[in-house]
């Protein structure tokens, strides 16, 4: 047992306290972050946890609309709208040795609500451990991996360890409403040699996700009751030709695009609403739709391009609709997110894996999206993916993580930061932003 082992199980209830309080804390969005969220007091707590750890700088840093409106300006990255009364990142800068390469590790403290209570086992925000798990909404996503990159630092601290390199920490509000925090936190200029996001990874090293796209198309009909429907229009009928044609654009995306970390590109009808009685003939009918994109081979506005001809084409071909075509909106967008499996960040990271587990990671790409593509596309920072949880556990009932994993993660990030900031000397993150 090396000196990070013995150290960890000197230390494992403490730090095991340290994500059950964080977990006790309601951090949840309200409204996907549009109409707000909890994080405060959570960030307050982090603050306060980073403070007594002795990091050398701390910023709170106000979400600001106008940066978010920048993003979109400048990287067609943002979520507008959002309420942002109360909510606040949180930046900690560890100082390493002069030269040493830095690490900066993002997570995000917001969560999905919990409003079905009474389905879980124990209430979703008394952190309770089970069978060699802790349960709690948003312990796999994604307390579990903040927690473990800040007592990561910790861990090399009790251990007497020297940072090699600078640490930063980054937690952000906003996540769950499309990535809001990092937009902000890379528009104020945060940057490192090296970038951990700490999604739930299932022991696996992501490299690559899916860019997203979210549409709503709304269709006219002419309502009368179905005793005389030769009179009305039916919008229903309308949606589902259109419905038709995209799928037949997926089938295409299907057999043209391939991508050896990532699945094919899909579209989905996620929701579909129309009409007001079986007697009536619907005169509205509107559908939303999620299109996940492979990100190099494919670009966001190509996507709205492509979707957007498919609807108003196939609308040309339908007389009603040639006079009455349906409308599109873009509500949420994302990129993808890719990085090269031979480049110093994910090689650095294979061989701290290794030293700790004893067997090679497995590299992967993630369906979903989450804020690497921010670090990656608009940082311009070499970004990698990895962290305890599991994509099946995000957002769901007695949402869980398994507790080795989280302990696992805490000494891998550890050692990431010993090799990484010793392999190199370009040191670029001097200071936190002024705010």
């Amino acid at each position: 047992m090396g000196k990070l082992e013995e150290t960890l199980a000197l230390h494992k209830e403490e730090y095991l306290q340290a994500l059950k309080d964080l977990i006790s804390i309601d951090t949840h969005d309200l409204g996907h972050g549009i109409l707000g969220g909890l994080e405060k007091e959570g960030q307050e707590y982090l603050g306060s946890f980073l403070e007594k750890m002795g990091a050398d700088e701390i910023v709170k840093d106000p979400m600001d609309e106008a940066v978010i409106q920048e993003c979109y300006r400048l990287h067609h990255e943002g979520n507008l709208g959002h309420d942002q009364t109360d909510r606040y990142n949180v930046y900690a800068a560890f100082r390493g040795k002069k030269g040493g390469r830095s690490l900066l590790f993002n997570s995000h403290i917001d969560v999905m609500p919990a409003d079905e209570v009474s389905e879980w086992t124990t209430p979703p925000f008394e952190a309770a451990v089970r069978d060699g798990k802790l349960y709690g909404r948003g312990t796999a996503d994604m307390k579990g991996g903040l927690m473990a990159s800040v007592l990561a630092v910790k861990l090399l601290q009790d251990a007497g360890c020297e940072l090699p390199g600078d640490v930063i920490i980054t937690s952000v509000c906003d996540e769950e409403g499309g990535g809001n925090g990092s937009m902000q936190a890379v528009m104020r200029g945060l940057k490192a040699d090296g970038v951990v996001n700490c999604e739930g990874s299932s022991d696996e090293l992501t490299l690559a996700h899916m860019g997203w796209v979210f549409f709503t198309v709304s269709f006219e009909g002419r309502s009368c009751h179905s005793g005389g429907k030769k009179n009305g229009v039916s919008a229903i009928e309308k949606a589902i030709k259109v419905i038709g044609a995209l799928n037949e654009m997926e089938h295409d995306w299907l057999l043209q695009y391939k991508h050896p970390l990532l699945p094919a590109p899909n579209l989905n009808i996620g929701v579909i609403k129309g009409g007001s009685a079986g007697s009536t003939v619907p005169g509205d009918c509107m559908f939303q739709t999620c299109v996940h994109f492979i990100p190099g081979q494919m670009t966001m506005q190509q996507v709205i391009d492509e979707y957007t001809d498919t609807v108003m084409r196939t609308a040309k071909a339908d007389p009603w609709m040639e006079q009455h075509p349906p409308k599109i909106e873009v509500y949420q967008t994302g990129n993808g997110f890719e990085m090269e499996a031979d480049s110093p960040l994910p090689r650095c990271f294979e061989g701290a894996y290794r030293k700790i587990r004893g067997k090679d990671v497995r590299i992967v790409g993630a369906p979903s999206g989450c804020d690497s593509r921010l670090w990656k596309n608009i940082a311009d920072c070499p970004t990698i993916q990895f962290g305890p949880g599991n994509l099946a556990q995000c957002h769901g009932i007695d949402e869980w993580v398994d507790l080795e994993a989280f302990y696992q993660s805490i000494l891998i990030y550890a050692q990431l930061i010993l090799d990484w900031g010793e392999s190199g000397t370009t040191g670029i993150a001097d200071t936190l932003p002024v705010i």
